[in-house]
This record gives C-alpha cells, structure tokens and sequence, in this order.
C-alpha cells in the first residue's frame, strides 16, 4: 500500500511523519535515512492498530477524500 509523507529538511537533518497514519513519525540526517526510518515507523504502526483499538476501544479507519 502507498502512505503519503511530509519531509521537512533543516540544518539538524530531515523530519519526516505520515499523513496517512495519525502520530507516525521519525526523523534522520539525511534524506535517504530518513525514507528509512519512516518506512520502519509505518511499519510499527500497522503492527501495533490492533492493540489501539482494543486497549482504547476505538476503530482505525482510513479513506481518501477526493475534493
């Protein structure tokens, strides 16, 4: 599946989080380092949705919205 990012690149490196995915974010000192770290965060993330809807009693759901 494809998640849509924001990069923001600084004299201290590159922040990245996914737009798609609520509180999914990471950083590193490059641009190629920060790619990867986000990918291991979206990763984490989709991993862990299970746990967050049963320990807060919610459900996750994505969809796009064409305006």
């Amino acid at each position: 599946m494809d998640y849509h990012i924001t990069l923001v690149e600084s004299a201290e490196g590159v922040a990245v989080w996914c737009d798609d995915l609520p509180g999914c974010c990471s950083q590193g000192k490059t641009r190629e380092e920060a790619l990867a770290n986000i990918g291991e965060a979206i990763r984490e993330w989709l991993a862990a949705q299970p746990e967050i809807e049963r320990r807060f009693k919610v459900k996750v759901q994505r969809e796009i919205v064409r305006l």
